[in-house]
């Protein structure tokens, strides 16, 4: 990771008009203590007073959103789960669209990940509820979770007990654990024993790597999302810090890597913007609007 306290340069104000903002939460938005500034709540009201969308791009699951359930305004859509489903905030954080991971798929994944990389344990996110192996560490432990290997919880008629009258939820993410392994080695590793399997990326800073479908990622669901509101590329601003956001950052017309951000992320963009915890998004979408 960068220097997060070291002073970015001034944020280069896109040249184009901004019909929608993109933003990752995690790292970004949000800051370390996982709320969202008094001057980014204003900064978001304000774009969307200016007539521009904000979209919520996220790794986080439809449960995970309510850091930002206070501060929706009129920007409804969430895109979760690195694109795997959409959320309408405005419904009770209700998914409208699934892009899932065939549970065929994820136990062949399962099956590779333990040949390349013994050691490695496994966590389900489902549309409605999340499950882990015995081993998988307590990163953000669901206590009504279902404790079994990859194979149980993979099975498509899999029921949570939390909703024995919907088994089969969809996968949305496979998570898979390393003790040890250095995280950009593991995704490393990952891609090449299984890369033709599934879509790999991380956003944690263990070695922790989040599984979607084939082609699943936050940029091809966001390019959808934009394609049905008639917005093009060059018309989207977009914000992230972690690998899981470079394939959006570099779809977008104009994207800023955050202070604090990877070393991958800021290879793959040439704009820069504070860090999360100093609002470095609201610092750009101020100069957008010309309020400071």
């Amino acid at each position: 990771m960068t220097d997060a306290s070291a002073t970015p340069p001034e944020p280069v104000v896109p040249s184009r008009p901004t019909r929608l903002i993109a933003t990752d939460l995690d790292g970004t938005l949000l800051r370390d203590d996982k709320t969202v500034s008094d001057r980014t709540i204003a900064a978001l009201a304000a774009a969307e007073e200016a007539g521009i969308e904000v979209f919520f791009v996220t790794g986080r699951p439809a449960r995970w959103m309510d850091v930002v359930s206070d501060h929706v305004h009129g920007h409804g859509l969430a895109i979760c789960a690195n694109g795997a489903a959409v959320v309408d905030l405005h419904r009770g954080r209700r998914i409208v669209e699934v892009s899932p991971l065939e549970h065929t798929v994820a136990l062949d994944v399962v099956i590779a990940l333990r040949a390349a990389a013994p050691g490695t344990s496994f966590a389900v996110e489902r549309t409605g509820s999340f499950h882990h192996e015995p081993g998988y560490p307590p990163l953000h432990l669901d206590p009504t979770a279902i404790v079994a290997p990859a194979e149980k919880l993979l099975a498509e008629d899999f029921a949570a007990p939390s909703a024995p009258e919907d088994p089969g939820q969809p996968v949305l993410k496979l998570l898979a654990h390393h003790p040890d392994l250095d995280p950009d080695a593991f995704l490393t590793l990952a891609r090449e024993a299984a890369g033709d399997l599934a879509s790999f990326t991380r956003s944690s800073p263990t070695a922790l790597l989040e599984i979607s479908g084939p082609g699943v990622s936050k940029a091809n669901t966001l390019a959808r999302c934009c394609a049905e509101r008639g917005i093009s590329p060059s018309e989207v601003v977009a914000f992230g810090d972690m690998p899981n956001d470079i394939e959006m950052l570099t779809w977008a017309g104009t994207s800023y890597a955050m202070a604090n951000a990877h070393p991958d992320v800021l290879a793959a963009t040439t704009r820069r913007t504070a860090s999360n915890n100093d609002d470095g998004v609201a610092l750009v979408i101020e100069r957008i609007l010309h309020l400071r």
